[in-house]
């Protein structure tokens, strides 16, 4: 959001910038409002960028030119694609979307304005955010490039079940800005502002040069009462939440299956190695663990796991420290070693958690080299037993093809950026694992009382994070039911009025009404996308199909629909944008001029997808069960 440095600055001028944020019960809903007027003598470029997280949706643009609205119109992306590719061959290329960090993509949008003109642009997102580590983190690229006289940020939070802590920080800020942020708080909600003078955005006060450009970070969790978990309805949909904390903790075997091949030489495993020796410190007494390093070879440290006792952590980390980087990439085999390693593992605990991490940073080169063969082969040997974790290591790595094998096999891939901080980066992943506390865990609720449950069953939960489940409350119902019953048959209940619950998000005026619904909308979505990912052919089409049904239905720009903008008349331009997945995937942006006209097709990738979901039979009472979930008794 902002304008080109190459431009005058007073020239162009943004005389407005309002970032507003509401956020309820986990679910964000963001609009970005600039308004600039052009103080030339002659026609001027207006730019609006901003920069947005990548697991959010945009839900609406549009920009208004002296009262004169040019929406944004979201459509099929196939459809869209074909009406207008016939114009594509004329014009210049242009980015409007493209990724800009690990956690952040770009909407980039420019237009000419005649002199003395104004422009309104406005952008609509929406996220749900995620629970790690303990608390949920809303992420605002702050960059105007400019003074901006008016200029503010309001972030309201709502969360019924109570707020535990909230917090902000910033990347930006300083004494004088301080005074600019307020913060009111009371049990429920939150309201904190950002709103600081011309002067205060000053660097120095002789400049006319801004501090704003950084992250500005809002994070909080919620307090948890109930042990089954909390349930919140509106207009008959439902979400719950289930956060259990404070319970014991599984024992682990962990196998770190570290790529030490030519590419990795240099900084890549100078970083890995002060990684593991971190990360070994972080293991409990009761954990088991080895390392497998492979290159055209597979090497194990030793030909079982250990225990992590001061002894052999301190053997591994002198084995860590002489890690060197040579030869080819022999993925398959290396797998294959790991899993068997677990196989014929002896004396581990009984009630214990089983992964595999594997960190690598290239395509495989060595043995077996088709991707589909090994994920096939790494999914019969693992055959549901073990969680793989799969890590990517830069950019030459096939993300995509780590992306499958990780969610077929019960685990997630993430990608290690290739920077100073690449060694946190690989420790902040295993902490996010390293406390799994409940295992195979069904939540089951009535099939005649709801329709389009999310997913309900999940293989591990680990300290920190929380399962979402939601629906559509198909029957009249008076109470939620929520018995937890655990492997060792204890049962704790608790109920829910439903009539009370809707009461909860009565008169919250600057709450949005049909969130949980949106929040269903984009769960559902998230979850149809992960699937088709690791789905064959014919049911990744019906996968991707009922995805774009509620795409479309609930206007989200997902990797399967496009938003149309028609500009200006009198702007005939042909941009081409390509915007990456995290997997490696294009999608293509267009704008051409058809019947006198410019038309600004951008399209729209998310990477962050979780999986599909199944309805589970009951009686007439709507509660969930967790269904032989194992954990460790206190």
């Amino acid at each position: 959001r902002g304008v080109s440095n190459l431009l005058n600055v007073h020239a162009i001028e943004i005389y407005s910038l309002h970032v507003d944020c509401k956020v309820t019960s986990r679910f964000a809903h963001t609009v970005v409002t600039s308004k600039i007027v052009n103080r030339a003598n002659e026609s001027r470029e207006a730019t609006f960028e901003v920069e947005l997280p990548k697991t959010a949706f945009i839900t609406n643009f549009s920009m208004s030119i002296d009262g004169k609205v040019y929406p944004g119109i979201i459509k099929e992306k196939a459809s869209a694609q074909k009406e207008y590719d016939t114009a594509v061959l004329r014009g210049q290329s242009a980015g409007l979307v493209k990724i800009t960090g690990r956690k952040l993509e770009q909407f980039h949008m420019s237009v000419s304005i005649a002199a003395a003109s104004k422009v309104t642009f406005e952008l609509t997102y929406e996220e749900l955010l995620k629970r790690q580590l303990g608390k949920f983190e809303l992420l605002i690229k702050v960059r105007p490039r400019q003074l901006v006289k008016h200029f503010q940020i309001d972030v309201h939070i709502f969360e019924p079940q109570g707020i535990r802590f909230l917090e902000t920080d910033s990347t930006f800020m300083t004494n004088e800005l301080t005074e600019a942020l307020t913060k009111v708080q009371n049990e429920t909600k939150a309201h904190i502002l950002f709103k600081p003078t011309v002067d205060q955005q000053k660097i120095n006060p002789e400049l006319d040069e801004t501090l704003l450009n950084g992250d500005f970070v809002v994070r909080y969790d919620v307090k948890r009462g109930a042990t089954a978990g909390d349930i919140q309805i509106v207009n008959g949909y439902f979400v719950h939440y289930f956060a259990p904390h404070e319970m014991p903790v599984f024992p682990k075997n962990v196998i770190f299956l570290i790529d030490r091949s030519g590419s990795m030489a240099g900084r890549k495993i100078e970083q890995t190695k002060a990684a593991l020796l971190k990360i070994l410190q972080d293991l409990r007494p009761e954990d088991h663990f080895s390392f497998i390093t492979f290159n055209s070879r597979v090497a194990e440290w030793r030909s079982s796991l250990l225990q992590a006792t001061a002894e052999n952590m301190a053997n591994a980390a002198g084995f860590v420290q002489t890690l060197s980087a040579s030869g080819g990439t022999d993925i398959n085999r290396a797998l294959l070693t790991a899993v068997s390693v677990l196989d014929k593992a002896k004396r581990l605990p009984k009630s214990s958690v089983s992964m595999i991490i594997l960190l690598t940073d290239g395509q495989p080169t060595s043995g077996e080299s088709n991707v589909e063969v090994i994920q096939e082969n790494i999914q019969k040997a693992v055959n549901g037993k073990y969680a793989l974790f799969c890590l990517g290591f830069g950019f030459d790595v096939s993300y995509k093809f780590l992306e499958k094998m990780a969610l077929s096999n019960g685990g997630i891939a993430r990608r290690i950026y290739e920077n100073a901080d690449a060694a946190l980066q690989l420790q902040g992943f295993y902490q996010e694992v390293a406390t799994p506390i409940l295992r195979k865990i069904e939540m089951q609720y009535p099939e005649n009382a709801i329709e389009g449950l999310t997913k309900n069953n999940f293989k591990l939960f680990f300290e920190g994070s929380e399962i979402i489940v939601s629906g559509k409350i198909s029957n009249e119902l008076d109470l939620f039911f929520l018995p937890l019953q655990h492997a060792s048959d204890l049962t704790l209940k608790e109920e829910a009025n439903v009539k009370e619950k809707e009461q909860v998000f009565q008169n919250q005026s600057y709450i949005f009404g049909n969130f949980i619904e949106r929040l269903w909308a984009y769960l559902t979505i998230q979850q149809l996308l992960e699937k088709s990912i690791s789905a064959q052919a014919e049911d990744q089409k019906t996968l991707e199909a009922q995805a774009l049904e509620l795409s479309l239905r609930y206007s989200f720009v997902t990797p399967l629909t496009s938003m149309v903008v028609t500009k200006p008349a009198d702007q005939q331009q042909t941009e081409l944008a390509n915007k990456p997945t995290e997997a490696g995937k294009w999608g293509i942006e267009h704008s051409f001029p058809v019947g006198g006209k410019c038309f600004l097709l951008f399209q729209w990738r998310i990477s962050i997808i979780f999986s599909n979901a199944k309805r589970k039979k009951s009686s007439w009472w709507l509660f969930y069960r967790a269904k032989s979930v194992q954990c460790l008794g206190r």
